[in-house]
């Protein structure tokens, strides 16, 4: 019986690649020159330090340019409040993993209204959806990219 799994992954090598080239593009533009501003990569997140409001903003944005060049969508990012320590502001971004569970409900309950000959299973922090006809599922692919959620999916697994 055909299968695929529904996830939101990330690439953590290729997140890592991305801030060490927004860190490197800190060090040409002519604005950082003389500022203390880096991104420093925490388990689960990304640290934007600067000394100022505005170039907290600009790293957001660089940080966001560096993510779109390696492949990485921009919606997992989850931009957290900012902290004043001292001279320096913080913000923290979180990076955005798996599949919560009352996002993945609301993602088997679109599956089921559309009537389709498949059937839809949370497990874990991922979606096993599973009919008899390859059709069927690529039906539901596409139903799901067309909506606009806030968290990007993969298809993975796909077995027939």
């Amino acid at each position: 019986m055909p299968s695929f799994d529904v996830v939101s992954e990330v690439d953590w090598h290729e997140i890592t690649n991305a801030i060490d080239q927004a860190n490197r593009e800190l060090q040409t533009r002519f604005d950082f020159r003389g500022v203390e501003a880096k991104f420093e990569k925490q388990e689960q997140s990304v640290r934007v330090t600067a000394e100022a409001d505005i170039q907290l903003d600009q790293m957001i944005d660089i940080l966001r340019a560096k993510m779109v060049k390696r492949s990485i969508d921009p919606k997992v990012m989850d931009i957290g409040d900012q902290e004043h320590v001292g001279k320096l502001l913080h913000k923290n971004v979180q990076i955005q993993e798996g599949l919560e569970s009352l996002f993945a409900k609301r993602v088997v309950k679109l599956i089921k209204e559309k009537k389709l000959k498949v059937q839809a299973a949370i497990q874990g922090d991922k979606i096993r959806v599973t009919g008899k006809k390859r059709d069927d599922l690529q039906q539901v692919m596409a139903t799901l990219k067309e909506e606009d959620f806030d968290v990007p999916l993969q298809y993975n697994n796909f077995r027939d």
